[in-house]
């Protein structure tokens, strides 16, 4: 038995949806305007070339000067909008019993209905202290999840924790019409519940908006069901809301659940499904920080001790007054529909036009930004050649766009000190929120075009440093052959002296 659903149509409408165009096709618009700006530069091929060599063929080891259109992350790089730039200005200096705490609490109840909060410098530090104070040091303490993602893994591990991952099948096929396919398997869980013990699972951990699987959305009948397993089993149900605001836009489009609801009335739901709930602000609040959020003081007084330990006194929690002004109201706008609904439209564009040049790209198109299909993109590449981490140079190569690399490089090696090949290998191209316009979006899809023709030039990738924990984030690797060269040439072939 897995989570159900039924397909849907638009549940809800927006102003952008309810346009019709005249002589035109219909693409995105965007609900906002920009008033402040930062240049870009776009250096030439061979330039881009010398960067990601200098940068150890790691994306995230570039200088941020070479590179054109960042779509590595929308975490901490969201615009944030001039209201929450003006409520920065009242921050309350304080180290303790900050004004401007008590007003992130209140947009925090507002959203989830919960009363305790811990504030967190950002999402990981929030996973640590859920993993301080839950992940017991015993050969079977287990964390269930939905799918992990590398900080919470990493986390767990590093405690001595167990991680067991039960999407359901079709969250682990690149190509699908399944809406929801973050979804958790119940038959799953309930036998990984009886062979584990109850007493040995840390807690049951369900992601929105799955990040290593395409960004794909969890549905709230899902949730349903696995808040009372978990409350039926003594289990405790954690709920990483970091990437709600695209999931939430999912569930008001095609979850019947959720059809005709209001957004709060949505999340707040889904804070008394919960037990605790955590998020990076960097991505739900678009500032800088994060938060756990809890109905019950129990879990509240259990964890609340390391924050002083770990982060900052209670009412900051390592975050700066400012960024915690600018969450509150972050928050608030996260609710607001014509807000939520920008980057998974962009994204759907995006793969609209990637998928109509025979581009492979996850389908359905899921939240946080663009995920190429690396293993179909470059088949001739074997997984311990890293097919997506190869693709991610050979992207800022052509385009000057820097991605992420989401596939064996973002796992970590068995403990014998073999690869353990993900399930999938794909390029991320995040969209951060009110970014990008939609000419950055067509430059990077004609320059993926040229690429697609030209991929068999394309070679692997192979570590000469190699981090014990999080290799992908500071591993340096070089190409395992002149390919990078031929690669230059080619571009040279047919753009001539064009950047």
């Amino acid at each position: 038995m897995t989570c159900l659903y039924s397909p849907s149509q638009n549940q809800r409408g927006s102003t952008m949806q309810s346009i019709r165009y005249f002589s035109s096709d219909p693409v995105p618009l965007e609900m906002h305007k920009a008033r402040t700006v930062q240049k870009l530069n776009l250096a030439p091929i061979e330039d881009r070339k010398a960067a990601i060599e200098g940068a150890g063929g790691n994306t995230f080891l570039l200088r941020n000067k070479d590179i054109f259109l960042d779509m590595l992350s929308d975490s901490g790089v969201n615009a944030m909008s001039d209201l929450q730039v003006a409520a920065m200005a009242r921050a309350d200096d304080s180290y303790a019993g900050s004004e401007s705490f008590f007003r992130m609490a209140e947009a925090v109840e507002n959203m989830f209905g919960t009363r305790y909060l811990l504030p967190a410098h950002q999402g990981r530090a929030a996973e640590h202290i859920l993993a301080q104070a839950f992940v017991k040091p015993k050969p079977d303490s287990t964390a269930i999840m939905n799918y992990h993602f590398t900080t919470t893994k990493a986390l767990i591990t590093f405690l001595g924790g167990k991680v067991e991952e039960i999407v359901i099948p079709e969250g682990l096929k690149v190509n699908s019409d399944h809406p929801f396919k973050g979804d958790m398997d119940l038959e799953k869980l309930a036998e990984l519940t009886a062979e584990i013990g109850p007493e040995n699972i840390s807690f049951v951990r369900i992601e929105a908006g799955t990040n290593l699987i395409g960004g794909q959305p969890v549905s709230l009948g899902c949730l349903r069901a696995v808040s009372e397993f978990c409350h039926n089993h003594g289990l405790l149900f954690v709920f990483d809301a970091s990437l709600l605001s695209d999931n939430l836009y999912f569930m008001a489009v095609r979850d019947p659940l959720c059809a005709g609801r209001e957004l709060v009335d949505i999340t707040q739901e889904i804070g008394q499904l919960a037990d605790i709930i955590y998020f990076s602000a960097r991505k739900l609040g678009c500032a800088r920080g994060g938060a756990i959020t809890t109905n019950r003081f129990d879990l509240y007084d259990q964890m609340r001790e390391f924050v002083p330990l770990f982060e900052g006194f209670l009412t900051y929690g390592g975050m700066s007054v400012r960024e915690i002004e600018a969450i509150a109201v972050g928050l608030n706008e996260a609710l607001d529909f014509e807000v939520i609904n920008q980057t998974p439209i962009f994204v759907a564009e995006f793969s609209r036009q990637l998928q109509a040049r025979g581009i492979p790209v996850v389908t359905p198109p899921g939240g946080l930004g663009l995920h190429l299909d690396a293993k179909a993109f470059l088949p001739h590449l074997s997984q311990d050649r890293y097919p997506a981490g190869a693709l991610a140079a050979a992207v800022f190569v052509a385009a000057g766009a820097r991605g992420m690399e989401r596939g064996t490089m973002s796992e970590q090696r068995e403990p014998d000190g073999s690869e353990r090949f993900a399930e999938m290998e794909l390029l991320r191209l995040a969209i951060p929120k009110r970014v990008y316009t939609l000419s950055h979006i067509t430059y990077v899809v004609d320059r993926l075009a040229w690429l697609w023709e030209n991929r068999d030039l394309v070679g692997g990738l192979r570590y000469v440093e190699e981090p014990e924990v999080l290799r992908f984030f500071f591993g340096r690797l070089e190409s395992d052959s002149d390919w990078m060269d031929r690669l230059v040439a080619a571009f040279r072939r047919d753009f001539g002296g064009s950047l």
